[in-house]
């Protein structure tokens, strides 16, 4: 039996489905992200003592300095799970970009954006650690 190169339109559907539960979730985190960094919330300073509100204005730009960086993982996360969207539509989805063999379900199924098996992955860690020299 010869091994299998590509996911079934079946299985790659029940990874869509996954994929779009993911988008959905995301998307709704990336907007509450959105509206903290706008101050849509509506907490303020302006109906506080001169004192409070300069530790206050202090707290609220590192809580929106904070916001920013989680509204860009999460924005990039979302182009990661969309890009994943396209393989599966071009029926590459599950395809390791490295060694050019199925990544496992179990993988996909916790990690739907992954393009690299587990062993790719941990021999692109290996390459990135920085060498330490004493």
């Amino acid at each position: 039996m010869s091994e299998k190169t590509r996911y079934s339109d079946v299985e790659l559907e029940e990874f869509r489905a996954i994929i779009l539960d993911k988008l959905d979730k995301a998307t709704k985190d990336y907007d509450l992200l959105k509206g903290t960094i706008t101050g849509g919330s509506g907490n303020d300073t302006e109906d506080t003592s001169p004192t409070f509100k300069v530790l206050e204005e202090g707290a609220a730009t590192l809580s929106k300095e904070e916001a920013g960086r989680l509204a860009q993982r999460q924005s990039k996360f979302i182009q990661h799970l969309q890009a994943a969207l396209v393989r599966i539509e071009n029926k590459t989805y599950g395809i390791c970009r490295e060694t050019g063999l199925l990544i496992p379900k179990e993988r996909l199924r916790a990690v739907p954006h992954a393009t690299l098996s587990i062993e790719a992955k941990n021999v692109e860690l290996k390459n990135e650690e920085p060498t330490v020299t004493h």
